[in-house]
Parts: structure tokens; sequence; C-alpha cells
């Protein structure tokens, strides 16, 4: 068995953010040819909620060897706060991306017979979201069930489909949109008494992605410091 990844291609999305960075770092050290898919920063700029602009960037990149769907937005607001515009835009950014370069890889790594896609998902789907809104925890809920249903779909073909399901990354989201007094409440509920670090998470990306995790698939990978064992 082939235990390295040089000269396949790897689509990051999210790569402008903290946890997409790390990725993409720890992906170029395996050798992998990793392209950034943001609105923003380095790599190809894309809308992922606009399919016709994924199609567009896939058939601008060529063929994607392993997807990494990181790319997410937060909502704080539960339900009745929750506008419709809000609940639009955060399940659009949140699963439909997800969604559509699923579908557009989809086709290139059955018939090279072996792909990686990893989806970050979230806790929140499992705890209807401690601090996370409504819109936010159904999201990644719904991108649970579509990692579950592209594994299913896509396993015979060699390609594995998996997620991962952190908690309170050292990002922008834990770092400025929560409180001081809401970050020391969630660590003092974290048995390990942290946040995790955005090398941690692109860490088990790692792992997903090598050849010899081909026989791992429907799986979610709970990444919270012991917040939820189960």
């Amino acid at each position: 068995m082939k235990t390295d990844l040089k000269g396949k291609t790897a689509v990051v999305t999210g790569s402008a953010g903290t946890m997409g960075r790390a990725v993409v770092s720890f992906l170029r050290e395996d050798g992998l040819h990793v392209i950034g898919l943001d609105l923003k920063g380095d790599g190809v700029h894309c809308d992922i909620s606009d399919p016709e602009a994924v199609r567009q960037a896939i058939r601008k990149i060529g063929p994607v060897d392993v997807l990494v769907n990181n790319a997410g937005i937060l909502s704080s607001h539960k339900a009745e706060a929750t506008e419709p515009a809000e609940w639009r835009s955060v399940l659009a950014a949140n699963l439909d991306g997800a969604f559509y370069l699923a579908r557009e890889v989809m086709p290139g790594m059955k018939a090279r017979r072996w792909g990686r896609i990893v989806n970050t998902c979230s806790l929140a789907a499992k705890t209807g979201g401690l601090t996370a809104g409504t819109a936010y925890a159904v999201s990644k809920g719904a991108l649970t069930s579509l990692t579950f249903s592209l594994a299913r779909e896509l396993a015979p073909f060699g390609v594995t489909v998996n997620g991962i399901s952190p908690a309170y990354v050292k990002t922008p989201m834990v770092t400025e949109q929560l409180t001081e007094a809401q970050r020391q409440a969630l660590i003092a509920q974290i048995p390990v008494g942290r946040f995790c670090e955005p090398e941690e998470f692109a860490h088990v990306v790692r792992f997903l992605v090598s050849p010899l995790a081909g026989f791992i698939t429907g799986e979610i990978v709970d990444l919270n410091g012991g917040l939820v064992m189960d």
C-alpha cells in the first residue's frame, strides 16, 4: 500500500482562517499540492454558497484528491431571535457549500478510485449549542448527516468521508466573540482545562487524509477535551 500523498491535490475551504491555515500547513508538509478556497487571502476566491461559483472554481483547479470542508460562520442567536436571512446565510455557508463542493469533486475521485473528504462539524450538533445559536447547531447537525450519506455512497469507490466535531478551538470565534466570563465558564466545564489548539484540529485532518486511514469512513471524531463523552 502506498502510504504517502505526494502528487495529490487538496482543496481546503476557509483557508484564510485560523483552523484553515493550520490544515494547509500540515498538508503541505505531507507533500500535497494544497489550494485554499476562501473569500479572502491567498488561494482561489470563491463564494461556496453559490453552486456556479463552486463549479467554476473546481474547473479552474482541476482534479481534486482531498477535500477539506472547513469554511463556516457562527451565529449565536437562538430560535426566536434568528431572522430568516441569518438562517439562510448560516445554512448556506456551513452546509450548502460542503454539498456543492463534494458534488463537484466526487466524479473524479470515483473514477480514480481514491479520495478523501473531511468535514468540519461541531459539538453543537450533539448539544444543541452550548453557546452557539440555533442556525449554527442545525447546520452542523445537517453536515454530520451529509457526512454519513456521502460516506455510504462513496465507500465502494475507495473514497472516505469523515467529520471532525471540535468544541472551542482557539480561533476568533472563541477569543473575540465570547466574553471573558463565558470563556472561563467553558474552561471550567472542559476536563482538560483549556481550549483546543488549531494545530490539534489540523493533526486530526492529517490523520483522516492519510492513506493508512482508508478503513475509516462515516465517522465523526470528537475533539472536545472531554466536554462530552459518549
